[in-house]
């Protein structure tokens, strides 16, 4: 069961998700507690911040683990990796807003984990000719990760249905990586 911490921290994401720049007062309202009731679980702004960050992480890396990147073909993993991420699309899309928030030097390794997961996906990828040498494997990762935030964006603004989140990603990551051969195929 969630306890009162996560319960907020969840609240608060999905609030900033939407308010970025939202004050303290501002999200304590919309979490649903007091503004001294969110301070005892994250003193200022800048904690809570670096609260979702470290509680985004842990969910994109249970998402990398999950889609066992490492097997099979490349482009089935790429499919596997976003329908994994969909669920958690909306973090990384807040992660991406909120990034000149968080402190680089209480950024949490896991970060590291998950870009060298899905760097490696790309590398493994391209030395199997799966997807074009063109571009360069980080490129694929920030693309994609971008991807997963554009499209979380979307579906929360109404202009795509969320069913639709993992063929849109994975098709636009699909077709931008993928090698294609220059007759017509």
């Amino acid at each position: 069961m969630k306890n009162e911490r996560e319960d907020m921290l969840l609240a608060a994401a999905d609030f900033l998700g939407r308010r970025p720049n939202a004050n303290q007062d501002e999200i304590a309202k919309a979490v649903g507690v007091g503004r001294a009731t969110l301070h005892r679980h994250f003193p200022g702004r800048a904690a809570l911040v670096q609260a979702v960050s470290d509680m985004a992480g842990q969910k994109m890396y249970a998402a990398v683990e999950t889609s066992a990147l490492d097997q099979g073909d490349c482009v089935s993993a790429v499919r596997r990796l976003v329908a994994a991420l969909e669920d958690n699309a909306p973090y990384l899309a807040l992660l991406h807003t909120l990034s000149q928030d968080l402190d680089p030097d209480l950024e949490d390794p896991v970060w590291d984990d998950i870009d060298q997961a899905v760097t490696s996906l790309f590398e493994r990828g391209q030395a199997s000719g799966e997807f074009t040498p063109l571009l360069s494997a980080a490129w694929m990762s920030e693309a994609l990760y971008s991807l997963v935030a554009g499209a979380a964006w979307a579906i929360q603004s109404g202009r795509c249905a969320q069913q639709d989140f993992t063929p849109m990603v994975t098709s636009m990551v699909l077709t931008g990586t993928t090698h294609h051969r220059n007759d017509g195929q």
